[in-house]
């Protein structure tokens, strides 16, 4: 289905789709997808140009009730008809504003990718920033929680994991993945191989194109669906899809999806690397004679993320779970450096990058909490403060970092050991972000009292379960 470009051409789709409701989604500050849905006879094109009023006090970090009104403007280029909805639903992402004067709601995360996208166009280094983000997931068959003054436990199950292979099953046929085992075996051990097809196949009918789906290295049914690269806001809004397309075809065959950093003790956790490249009137900009195949531009976009990283964590690595994942010398690369093929470094110049068209850099510390609208648009500005300073990334360290001790290491910076780090390092590094007003001084302070608050406190002043293994009998 070709997305239409104007509120005219929204409204002629939806009728030529016979379409029966009309979903408005937009995006909180955090990154999860909200909605709410008119019959198609509430759109026309009056409505699809001033948009639908709705209660911003609701949403996590934005406005105070008494100054709640908000417009959801949708964006006709972004329609689809959503593949789950029992009634044929015609899905339209918005941008927020505000009612009384018309600008865009600054704490409003697809509006900001909006600016970032405006910037690099204006700022003459490129037309288009490409972003490819590799979302893994783990599929369980049973998740249970709970948080309380008095008490607090999880639990999560599946029936690949190899904590269940004495488990009676009448019959238990094993066929269980060992820890750290579960890179691309086949059928029977890949248990999810058609659950996986099945969200490809769901994907593709929203128009997103996916390159390949894959078992991941972690047991209990871990999960990559790579999709090709795109846009920065486009990609954004795909990811947005990916989640939503993810957990409910998941729900839908009776089991649980999460992108959770690390949901499982002792076993690798759900990162999202992220692939990135400049483009200049469809030519690729990071291809040329330098290290690895990139060229000066790329080197110096390089040295921005490394200069910037303890900072950009704050939007990558978003969730006080994501520093479980993120520990020296185990599956996910901390120290700040960069390399060739090398997956223990931080920023990876893929093997694939030597094709012109290919180049790209990987960067490997992000995980899926991320509000991909902000983490791209942070990524993005970090590495053209890079290019605008001509930034230096040093020499490369074609090393197996996870094996060097600590000596070696030691003049090699690393990215913050808990969320509340990351946030103490933006509020020392954020003017990069303040350029061309893509981000503001209030969303930023609105994102660090957020996390601080409802995060980093929230669990800093609650014991854990495995707090009482350790100290119980003290």
């Amino acid at each position: 289905m070709n997305a239409p470009k104007s509120p005219k051409d929204l409204v002629d789709l939806m009728q030529a789709q016979d379409v029966q409701m009309v979903d408005l989604r937009f995006c909180d500050l955090l990154g999860a997808w909200h909605h709410f849905t008119v019959p198609a006879h509430e759109l026309d094109e009056t409505t699809a140009k001033e948009g639908f009023g709705f209660d911003g006090s609701s949403i996590r970090g934005w406005r105070a009730i008494h100054n709640s009104d908000m417009q959801v403007i949708p964006d006709p280029d972004t329609a689809r008809i959503d593949p789950f909805m029992a009634v044929k639903t015609l899905v339209v992402l918005g941008d927020v504003h505000d009612p009384i004067t018309g600008q865009d709601y600054e704490r409003d995360p697809r509006s900001l990718a909006k600016r970032a996208e405006a910037y690099v166009r204006a700022s003459g280094i490129a037309d288009t920033a490409m972003f490819g983000p590799e979302a893994e997931f783990f599929v369980f068959d049973d998740v249970r929680y709970s948080s309380g003054a008095h008490a607090s436990s999880y639990s999560v199950d599946s029936a690949s994991a190899d904590w269940n292979s004495g488990r009676e099953e009448f019959p238990n046929l094993a066929y269980k993945l060992r820890p750290k085992g579960g890179y691309v075996p086949v059928p029977p051990s890949d248990a999810t191989h058609d659950l996986r097809t099945e969200m490809c196949m769901a994907l593709q009918e929203v128009g997103i194109t996916v390159e390949r789906h894959h078992h991941e290295v972690a047991s209990a049914g871990q999960a990559e669906i790579d999709i090709r690269y795109a846009p920065l806001l486009a990609q954004a809004d795909n990811l947005c899809w990916f989640k939503y397309i993810v957990k409910n075809v998941a729900r839908k065959h009776g089991k649980t999806a999460t992108f959770m950093p690390k949901p499982i003790y002792g076993d690798n956790g759900n990162g999202m690397h992220v692939h990135m490249s400049l483009w200049q009137e469809g030519k690729p900009l990071f291809s040329g004679e330098e290290y690895a195949g990139m060229s000066p531009m790329a080197m110096h976009f390089i040295a921005g993320i490394l200069q910037h990283a303890p900072a950009l964590c704050a939007f990558t690595n978003a969730s006080t779970n994501s520093y479980k994942r993120l520990v020296p010398g185990f599956e996910a690369p901390v120290n700040l450096a960069y390399s060739g093929q090398n997956r223990s470094a931080s920023i990876r110049i893929p093997a694939a990058a030597r094709s012109p068209k290919a180049a790209r850099i990987e960067f490997r510390t992000p995980d899926p909490t991320a509000n991909p609208y902000l983490a791209f648009s942070a990524l993005l500005m970090a590495g053209l403060d890079g290019i605008e300073r001509q930034l230096d990334p040093g020499q490369p360290l074609d090393k197996d970092i996870y094996s060097m001790t600590p000596e070696e290491l030691k003049d090699v910076p690393s990215v913050p050991d808990s969320l509340d780090g990351a946030l103490s390092a933006l509020e020392r590094d954020h003017e990069f972000l303040l350029k061309g007003d893509v981000f503001g001084h209030d969303l930023l302070r609105a994102w660090i009292e957020y996390k601080r608050e409802h995060e980093v406190t929230a669990l800093r002043t609650r014991p854990h379960p495995h707090e009482f293994f350790m100290y119980y009998d003290t």
